[in-house]
């Protein structure tokens, strides 16, 4: 088992609180000194050198963990919950973009994750971190055609959503507070026409301003939090 590695503070320490097991964590002496919670973890404190280079990236704000592997769910048993609400992305290559949708995702309360398994970002040390740990108890879920998957599990208890910008439709007049799957494509590409036309509905945000799309993170927010609020109603 070659174990994944996770850094950053926040990635660290929900990764001592998830689901997987840590194996290792390291830290230096500042972060030994700022965090009182890695205090528990018995790390390693090593150089920050040292960890840049185990991390790849100076980015590691002075904490890493070594942990199992990242466990992925299963999408048609995310689909079978009850009155689920689903985030899926339809290849979203950017790791950090990856990473916030499932931040925003996990703090929505939604059920989990589903990305494609060719042409997206997985879970990544760089995903983890962007997703401040969010990726730790959130499930998220890999299917090899994302338009089949779409056909499959929709029906009367879940109903799939298209965001995009030239949907005649408008998210506030849309009733989420059944089970949905909200499909968001990469920006520039969008919704590629296949998966476009599985979903039971496309669906715009309205936007004020003159500039015509938002980031495919923050257009998931905005669904995700939309659909709590109807759901909270």
């Amino acid at each position: 088992m070659t174990p994944d590695l996770v850094y950053g503070r926040r990635a660290v320490r929900e990764a001592l609180r998830g689901r997987r097991e840590v194996l290792e964590t390291w830290a230096t002496e500042r972060a030994l000194g700022a965090e009182s919670w890695l205090a528990d973890a018995g790390p390693k404190q090593k150089l920050d050198r040292e960890l840049t280079e185990r991390a790849g990236t100076r980015d590691h704000q002075g904490v890493l963990a070594l942990v199992e592997p990242f466990r992925y769910a299963d999408a048609y048993e995310l689909a079978r919950a009850d009155r689920p609400l689903l985030a899926v992305l339809d290849r979203v290559t950017d790791p950090h973009n990856l990473g916030a949708v499932c931040r925003s995702a996990e703090g929505a309360g939604a059920t989990g994750v589903v990305v494609p398994a060719h042409g997206s970002a997985i879970v990544t040390p760089a995903v983890a971190r962007a997703s401040a740990g969010a990726v730790e108890h959130l499930p998220i879920a890999v299917v090899t055609n994302l338009a089949r998957y779409l056909e499959e599990v929709k029906g009367p208890q879940l109903w799939v959503y298209g965001a995009a910008g030239d949907a005649p439709d408008d998210l506030w007049d849309t009733d989420l507070s059944g089970g949905v799957a909200i499909v968001l494509g990469a920006e520039g590409t969008g919704l590629r026409p296949l998966v476009r036309r599985t979903c039971d509905a496309l669906v715009s945000i309205p936007l004020e301003g003159p500039v015509e799309s938002l980031n495919v993170s923050v257009a998931a927010a905005v669904f995700l939090f939309e659909a709590r609020r109807q759901r909270s109603t």
